[in-house]
Order: C-alpha cells, then sequence, then structure tokens
C-alpha cells in the first residue's frame, strides 16, 4: 500500500475512535439523564437499560482498539459482547414498557416473554468466559480483530434478529393506538431512534471479515456513518423518552435536554476530539508525549462551556421561546429581582450601618410590622433594646397622630416608616438609632438619614408586594401541579379515567396549614404565622376584629367548621362525626383520648377521621377564598 493510502486509513480510523468513544460518552450522559429525572416512569427505566447496553458495547470497543497484548484485547471485546447481549432483552423490556403506555398493559404473555429472553441472555453470558458464544479470537486479522463465529454464533444471530423484529412489531403497534399528532410523531422518533444502537451494536465483523479486509476504507468510511448515525439517534430516542413520567411543560423538557447534551456529551466528545487530533499530530512529529494535551484539554472545556453559557441562552429562545418569551422574560426578571427576608435583613443591615455611620451611633435596629406584629427584627452593633420591645413601639407609634415625624424614645430616634394609601398612613416598619436622643443634627445628616429611611420604605413595600405574589403562586401552585400531572399522563396514554384521577383532592400544604391553625386555635406560632393569614378573605375579616390576624383567622376557621355542622340539633351520630371531631379537639382543645372516648371510637380510627375533618375544612375555606375573588370580580 502506498504511503498516502496508509495516511487516508490511519485518518479515518483515527475519527472512527473519536467518534466511537463520542458515541460511549453520550450514552453514558443520556443513562445518567433517565436516572437523574425520570426513572420512576417504566419507559425511561426501560430506555436506560438500552443506553447501558451501548455505553458498554462502545466503551468496550473504543479501548479495545488502543488494547496492546491478545489478553487485553480479548477482555474488552468479551465486555462488548455483555452489552450485545443484553440488548434483545432491553428492547423488548422497551417496547412492552410503551405500548403499556398507550393503554394495553401485558397480560402475562409478553411479561412471560421478557423473563424468557433475560433468561436466554443470562445464559449466554454466563457462556463468555468459556469461548462457546465464538470461536477463538483472530488478533491478526485486518482491519481489526474479531471473534470467529461458530455454530452457536448463528443461532445467536436468528435470535437477535428475531427479538428485534418482535420489538419492531410492539412499536408499530404502540405507533397505531396513539391518537394524537403530537404523540405519533414522538413514537415516530422512538422507532426511527431505537433502530441506530440494534443495528449499530452488533458485530458484523463476524460474517463480513473478508469483505472488510479487502475494502479497508469503505470499511471504516461505513464504521464512521454507523457510529455518528447512532450518536445522533439515540439522542433522537432520549428526546421522545424525555417526556414519560415528568409533569414539566414541553418547553423546560427541551431545553433542560437540549443543555444535558450541550454541557455533556457534546463538550466530552469535542475535547476528546482536540486531545485526540492534538496527542496523534505530536506523534506524528517524533513526541510521545506533548505539553499542549493537557493546555488544549482545559482551553477547550472551559471555551466550550463559555460559548454554551453566552450563546444558550440565543438558542432556546430560537428554538422554544419565540411565543413565550416576554412572559418569560418577566418571571427571570421577578427571579433576578427577588427579595427574600435574607435579602431584606442584609440590606437593613447595611442601611443601618450606613445610619451608624453617619450619627457616630454605636448601634441601630429596624422592625418590619406585618399588621399589628413583629414580622422582622434586624439589629447592628450595640443596641438596649431586645425583639420584644418594637412590639411596644408599635402602638406608640399608632396613637401617634402624624406618622412621619421622628420619635425620641428613652435615649433612642425612632424614623416610623410608613405605606401611604388611600389617603392614609399604614405603619409597616421603624428604624431606631440608639443614644442620639439629645444630639441635634445637621441638615446634612437628616438628608442623608431621610434618604436611607426612604430606600429603607421602597425595600418593605417591594418585600410586601413580593409576599402577596408569592402566596398566591403557593394558592396557585397545586392547580399547577395537577395540570401537569394531567398533562404528563395525557401525552400517551389513552385512558381517559386516568386524567380525572386526584381531581378533587385537596393540596397536601393547604390541609397542613389548616391543621397547625386549628393546632393553635387559642394562640400559638402556628396561628400567628400561618401562612393561611394572606387569604383574601383573612385580609378581609380584620376590619372586623381590629386588625388582629390572629382573631380574623380564627373566625374564618370558626366559619369553615360551621359549614360542616349539620341541620338540625347536635347529636352524637355518624352524620356528625367530622364537626364533632373539630368542635371536641380544637375548639374546646379536649384530649385526643377524651374524644375518643366521648365518640365511642378507638384513637387510631380518630386520627382517621380527623383527618378527613382537616381537609374539608380546607375544602370549605378554599371555597369562602374562591367566593371573595368572585364577588371581587365581580365588583370590578
Amino acid at each position: 500500500m502506498s504511503g498516502s493510502f496508509q495516511g487516508v486509513l490511519s485518518i479515518l480510523k483515527a475519527v472512527s475512535e473519536i467518534l466511537t468513544a463520542g458515541v460511549a460518552i453520550t450514552a453514558f450522559s443520556l443513562l445518567l439523564y433517565a436516572l437523574s429525572f425520570n426513572l420512576r416512569d417504566r419507559v425511561a427505566r426501560s430506555f436506560a437499560i438500552i443506553m447501558l447496553c451501548v455505553v458498554i458495547v462502545f466503551t468496550a470497543e473504543a479501548i479495545g482498539m488502543q488494547a496492546g497484548t491478545p489478553e487485553i484485547i480479548s477482555f474488552w471485546l468479551k465486555l462488548q459482547w455483555v452489552g450485545i447481549i443484553l440488548l434483545p432483552a432491553a428492547y423488548l423490556q422497551f417496547s412492552d414498557a410503551l405500548l403499556a403506555t398507550t393503554g394495553k398493559p401485558s397480560r402475562g404473555r409478553r411479561r412471560l416473554m421478557i423473563v424468557v429472553v433475560y433468561s436466554i441472555s443470562l445464559a449466554c453470558l454466563m457462556t463468555l468466559p468459556f469461548n462457546l458464544l465464538f470461536g477463538d479470537i483472530n488478533l491478526t486479522a485486518q482491519p481489526a480483530p474479531f471473534f470467529q463465529a461458530n455454530v452457536l454464533t448463528d443461532l445467536f444471530s436468528l435470535y437477535y434478529l428475531g427479538m428485534m423484529v418482535i420489538s419492531l412489531w410492539l412499536l408499530v403497534r404502540a405507533y397505531q393506538r396513539t391518537k394524537t399528532p403530537t404523540s405519533r410523531r414522538r413514537i415516530r422518533y422512538l422507532m426511527i431512534g431505537s433502530a441506530a444502537p440494534a443495528i449499530g451494536s452488533f458485530p458484523f465483523l463476524l460474517f463480513g471479515s473478508d469483505i472488510a479486509a479487502r475494502h479497508p476504507v469503505i470499511f471504516w468510511s461505513v464504521t464512521i456513518f454507523i457510529a455518528a448515525l447512532v450518536g445522533v439517534l439515540i439522542i433522537l430516542m432520549a428526546y421522545a423518552v424525555a417526556f414519560f413520567g415528568v409533569s414539566w411543560p414541553d418547553r423546560v423538557i427541551k431545553e433542560r435536554l437540549i443543555k444535558w447534551i450541550m454541557r455533556g456529551p457534546i463538550t466530552a466528545s469535542i475535547t476528546l476530539g482536540l486531545v485526540t487530533v492534538t496527542r496523534r499530530v505530536g506523534e506524528a512529529f517524533g513526541a510521545t508525549y506533548t505539553g499542549f494535551v493537557p493546555v488544549v484539554m482545559a482551553a477547550s472545556i472551559l471555551l466550550l462551556e463559555h460559548l454554551i453559557t453566552i450563546f444558550g441562552p440565543f438558542g432556546a429562545k430560537w428554538l422554544f421561546l419565540d411565543q413565550d418569551d416576554r412572559e418569560m422574560n418577566m418571571l427571570r426578571a421577578l427571579e433576578d429581582r427577588l427579595m427574600t427576608r435574607s435579602d431584606l435583613k442584609q440590606f437593613l443591615e447595611m442601611l443601618l450601618a450606613a445610619v451608624c455611620d453617619q450619627l457616630q451611633s454605636p448601634g441601630a435596629y429596624a422592625a418590619v410590622f406585618s399588621g399589628a406584629e413583629v414580622d422582622q427584627f434586624v439589629s447592628v452593633g450595640k443596641t438596649d433594646v431586645g425583639e420584644a420591645a418594637p412590639r411596644q413601639l408599635y402602638q406608640v407609634l399608632a396613637e401617634n397622630g402624624n406618622h412621619n415625624e421622628w420619635f425620641q424614645w428613652g435615649g433612642d430616634t425612632l424614623i416610623p416608616i410608613v405605606e401611604d394609601g388611600d389617603g392614609s398612613f399604614h405603619l409597616i416598619g421603624l428604624i431606631g438609632i440608639s443614644r442620639t436622643g439629645g444630639q441635634v443634627l445637621e441638615p446634612e445628616q437628616i438628608t442623608s438619614i431621610s434618604r436611607l429611611t426612604h430606600r429603607a420604605e421602597l425595600a418593605l413595600k417591594d418585600r410586601k408586594a413580593q409576599e402577596g405574589y408569592l402566596q398566591s403562586l403557593q394558592l396557585l401552585r397545586p392547580e399547577m401541579d395537577y395540570l401537569q400531572a394531567v398533562r404528563a399522563v395525557g401525552r400517551y396514554s389513552v385512558e381517559p379515567d386516568m386524567l380525572m384521577e386526584n381531581d378533587s383532592q385537596v393540596p397536601a400544604d393547604m390541609s397542613q396549614w389548616v391543621k397547625d391553625a386549628l393546632t393553635h386555635y387559642w394562640g400559638g406560632p402556628k396561628l400567628t404565622e400561618n401562612p393561611l393569614l394572606k387569604l383574601k378573605i383573612v385580609e378581609s375579616a380584620l376590619q372586623e376584629h381590629d386588625g388582629n390576624a390572629a382573631n380574623a383567622l380564627r373566625s374564618i376557621l370558626k366559619t369553615a367548621i360551621e359549614r360542616l355542622k349539620p341541620e338540625g340539633e347536635r347529636r352524637f351520630t355518624g352524620e356528625w362525626i367530622l364537626y364533632n371531631i373539630l368542635e371536641l379537639k380544637f375548639l374546646e382543645g379536649k384530649k385526643v383520648r377524651e374524644v375518643a372516648m366521648r365518640l365511642a371510637m378507638s384513637e387510631a380510627d380518630l386520627y382517621r377521621k380527623q383527618r378527613v375533618a382537616v381537609e374539608e375544612v380546607a375544602k370549605a375555606i378554599l371555597e369562602m377564598e374562591d367566593e371573595a375573588h368572585q364577588d371581587g370580580l365581580t365588583a370590578d
């Protein structure tokens, strides 16, 4: 052979090695993706087994190409056969799981066939150490070493082909049972994508070694094509599988998978290719190792990650967010600008430190009010007040006619922070400056302190508005979770009953909030700090209870319980059981044993019925809240 011909073969072989390793990396990354995000789904689990087989086959092939001794080459070729042997069973399990999602579960025959096929695979695996499934290894064969075929190899090949045909038949049945265009399109992706690992993993050198030896360029070109095709089609297959078992919107699934592929297999494969080329170029110039290898590796990883970070959002916008760009930008802006409790604490500490520097005060403090309660207390330096003092200060400040005036309280200067609404002032916080009661302030100091106080006012108003948004999201989350669950079921399933399951369940968070509030019905943090305080019906009831949020929530709970009260005179019958549990356990505060004895039931039965009663109260509160919103819409 001429030198140029050998050079072409070397290039083709190097490209084949890079692509083979790239397929192994891609399959391993997709295996991790399936295990990380939708492992609970049967289709995704079956897909993970197929990816595991692909990883074994292509990893063993990539490493075996570089092996030097006969023992090592034999080991990696046998390991490659582990993946090949398991593939038929994995494909059968995958196609059966996909058919089951379309409302055609196995009645025993397909399940039995899967068990039989896995048993055959196990038996074949046990023959590998003894070289029964194939003949001796041919190390000098061109273009690559391979095991020679025997009778069992022929039988296994027929078995391999038969299982793949059966799996394809099940996939076609699944395709025929899907009704929507979206489901049909994704099943087509699965059918096309699943063909590549099945074809690309089979060792065709067993039967075509003579042709490969006579036409090495064609062999390596076909190998490159198959490796590239497998890499692309397993990504297509993973894309279709990614929608199984998850309740995220399609946009989120696509964006997450694209980022996973870009940052994982694509970055790793390109880096591996560049490092391999660098090493081969070094070897061509007589250097067995070149210092450029680690430089190229580090530079390529950093550069690729940088490019993905810079251009990734534009790609996502182009692919997925054309119609929802405005809404997504608003949500991302809210996330970037959201002020959490910790953020507010840090911001107030920064302002208080600036106040202390301006007035040379040893300390300062700030209180954030929610109604008449202290929601947050922050202090810096040395102060003479504790967290209980602001509760007293609220009354002092609230009784003052002009909320904009600074106050002297002992040796401290108090600055109220108010919210102007509907022509009246609402106290939302205060700033206290320690040991400045008799200090005469310069005009510049007053201006600076007023500017800092205004910043604190903006922060508190912003935080208050954001709490309203967050509370709305908390109330919407159960409905959003349910709709996402319906979306997840409805992607492929044709069983309408599955879409109606759990339609009337009360959100777990709501039930827990109601239970906490009832537990501290007569006072306690579970009542005074309960998320239910943000409900519209509770805020509306504040006027009737002189601004006392705890009393307002207590009245709402009482009203909800009264809605469960049957008509007529109170009795201890089955019709009254839920109301009696709520009345005795929470409103009257009786112990569990007393309530159980009074109602003639076991404590275990009492707990079960109490959970039902709490859920009924939660339902009643949700109905009251919905009625309040409807009344508000009507009024508008």
